[in-house]
């Protein structure tokens, strides 16, 4: 339990994203991240940070009522200590979630965690990080997420939806990038193709704006 770990954050809030959206949640916010989107929310979670412990984690985590606990980053899988703190949490009794990038391998994730993970759009800057071997890795209790800041990338993810079957594996979600594409216009693009992924927007932007910690 004294695996040193390096912690940005750790609040209570809502879900804003995915299946789960508007769960009363505690996020876990590891500091660090290999990725550099240029869209990214959450630059200030890149360095930084603080020295934890997982059972420190664990205490903070339990002065909240939820039952459903998020690791998020930054990206989380890029400290090696993330493995046993997900099991950890999994072992204490929570539901998990696992939101990342797909730029690393999710193989030793503890298979009680639902894994959230993103595929890059060539507009992120990041597309040629994408670790395709991970969509072997998923199951019905995962989510892929596709971050689309324009219409190129829109159609990149709907070529690579089809080819690859994103949703025969697990839930498809698709959602814009604040400030670059319309939500109405993305929205019309999926409905015209009959596409079968979930729209989504992000709940905590829509009730807080960018806030740090919501």
């Amino acid at each position: 339990m004294a695996v040193a770990l390096r912690l940005t954050e750790i609040f209570y809030s809502l879900q804003g994203e995915a299946s789960r959206v508007g769960l009363p949640t505690v996020f876990v916010r590891l500091t660090g991240c290999p990725l550099r989107c240029v869209w990214c929310d959450t630059e200030y979670s890149f360095t930084g940070g603080e020295p934890a412990t997982i059972e420190s984690v664990l205490a903070e985590v339990g002065k909240y009522p939820a039952r459903q606990v998020c690791v998020t980053g930054g990206e989380p899988l890029s400290q090696k200590e993330c493995l046993p703190l997900l099991q950890a949490l999994c072992d204490a009794g929570y539901e998990v979630s696992l939101e990342t990038s797909g730029a690393l391998d999710i193989a030793a994730v503890d298979p009680r965690v639902a894994r959230i993970m993103d595929l890059k759009a060539p507009d992120s800057g990041e597309s040629a990080k994408n670790r395709w071997e991970n969509l072997a890795l998923l199951n019905g209790r995962d989510e892929i997420k596709i971050v689309i800041a324009s219409r190129d990338d829109y159609l990149w993810a709907r070529e690579v939806l089809r080819e690859r079957s994103l949703a025969s594996i697990c839930p498809v979600l698709f959602s814009p990038a604040q400030g670059r594409v319309e939500p109405a216009e993305l929205a019309a693009w999926i409905l015209e193709d009959g596409l079968e992924v979930r729209f989504q927007l992000q709940l905590h932007k829509l009730l807080w704006g960018n806030m740090k910690g919501k």
